[in-house]
């Protein structure tokens, strides 16, 4: 019988081990390349990274699985130590503050946040905070877990409130063809399926929408934020594709940091 899931609780347990051996698995000296060469420009700091998708380990039964050294790394993980030191965070609003000191959050399709995370991660963009959000309104990508689970990946991102708040809305056409399709963004061709559409929502803000709809840069207070309207980028992938994929989301990460 498989064990029973891991609570927030037992997640904040272990979830240090965890990206330790992450870590040391994908190699702590990044590679050269262009995302190294636009790395040592980049401002100093970690980044934080909230995420209920595979990234930092593999979907697995129990911790002897998830600290398999055989497994097979996610090709982001060195894609985003090639931005810095990545700090793992299990909550957005705790004593000390898990924002503070970080140079970028990068949230890929996260949990429903509390009121108390809400507060914290605007409050924090506000003083001068970057955000890059991938918020997925229908995720397609595998799980080996069945629906509410949960270890399972958030099927359907539930943002409402932080969006409204800083002036935009997610939208999901469900009669749209379901597949994998290339929009333009930035120049480049980012992978999407079944994406969302994010729309101004009228509440005070900056935000301006790219790729007709995929994507919005918002300008808040002092800090800023590139939000996704979904998380296809983060499927597995193998070499060209893979740095393909590695190459974006750099590109990503940097007009997060302008925004």
């Amino acid at each position: 019988m498989s064990p029973p899931a891991p609570t927030g609780r037992t997640v904040s347990r272990w979830l240090g081990s965890l990206l330790a051996a992450a870590l040391a698995t994908a190699g702590c000296s990044p590679g050269k390349g262009a995302a190294e060469q636009r790395a040592s420009t980049a401002p100093a700091g970690p980044i934080g990274l909230f995420t209920t998708l595979p990234i930092l380990w593999q979907e697995a039964d129990d911790i002897r699985g998830l600290l398999n050294g055989g497994a097979q790394v996610h090709w982001a993980m060195p894609a985003l130590q090639n931005q810095g030191e990545v700090r793992a965070l299990n909550t957005l609003s705790a004593d000390p503050p898990p924002l503070a000191g970080l140079a970028l959050l990068v949230m890929a399709q996260p949990r429903v946040l509390s009121p108390s995370e809400n507060v914290a991660l605007d409050e924090w963009v506000r003083r001068g905070g970057r955000v890059l959000l991938f918020a997925d309104p229908m995720l397609t990508s595998d799980s080996r877990f069945s629906l509410g689970d949960k270890r399972r990946p958030q099927d359907v991102v539930l943002l409402s409130p932080l969006l409204a708040r800083w002036g935009l809305r997610l939208e999901f056409d469900d009669a749209q063809p379901a597949g994998r399709r290339d929009i333009a963004l930035a120049g480049r061709n980012l992978p999407v399926n079944l994406p969302g559409a994010l729309a101004l929502a009228g509440a005070p803000g900056k935000c301006r929408i790219l790729a007709g709809g995929i994507a919005a840069q918002c300008r808040i207070g002092r800090g800023g934020a590139l939000i996704i309207a979904d998380a296809a980028l983060f499927e597995p992938a193998l070499g060209s594709d893979a740095q393909r994929r590695s190459t974006l989301l750099d590109l990503l990460i940097e007009i997060a940091r302008a925004s």
